[in-house]
């Protein structure tokens, strides 16, 4: 049976990745040693988009899907402004039939996604059918 998810988010710093999400954006972890923090993550959901097939990053000796993290959020003007106080500056929003988006830099030049999704969601969802 599967009990959850783990995302892997591949980053040019992440030492300061990993203090951005602890300080900064104040994910719970645990620390599995030599400050590699695994970090819980709020509820979440997976959409499946159509792609060109050179998506992948490589990782233990197979090549896997690419992803894009998106932090979901339910005031995204609000949770922008919240950044701002912390001297996170996110891209300008962009509205669309589906959502409102912005981007969030990271200490390592990438950056993720988050949005306030105007769908319905599977956030409280049963992943599993019985």
């Amino acid at each position: 049976m599967i009990t959850g998810a783990h995302f892997l988010l591949y980053s040019k710093d992440a030492e300061a990745d990993r203090t951005f999400f602890r300080d900064i954006l104040q994910f719970q972890f645990v620390d599995v040693g030599g400050r590699w923090l695994i970090f819980a993550m709020p509820p979440t959901e997976m959409a499946v988009h159509p792609g060109d097939g050179d998506f992948v990053q490589g990782h233990a000796d197979h090549p896997m899907l690419g992803a894009v993290l998106y932090l979901m959020c339910d005031d995204v003007r609000a949770t922008i402004r919240s950044l701002e106080v912390k001297k996170v500056k996110c891209s300008p929003m962009v509205e669309a039939e589906w959502g409102i988006t912005t981007t969030v830099p990271l200490p390592s030049g990438g950056e993720i996604g988050l949005y306030q999704p105007k769908h319905a969601t599977a956030i409280g969802l049963s992943a599993n059918r019985t």
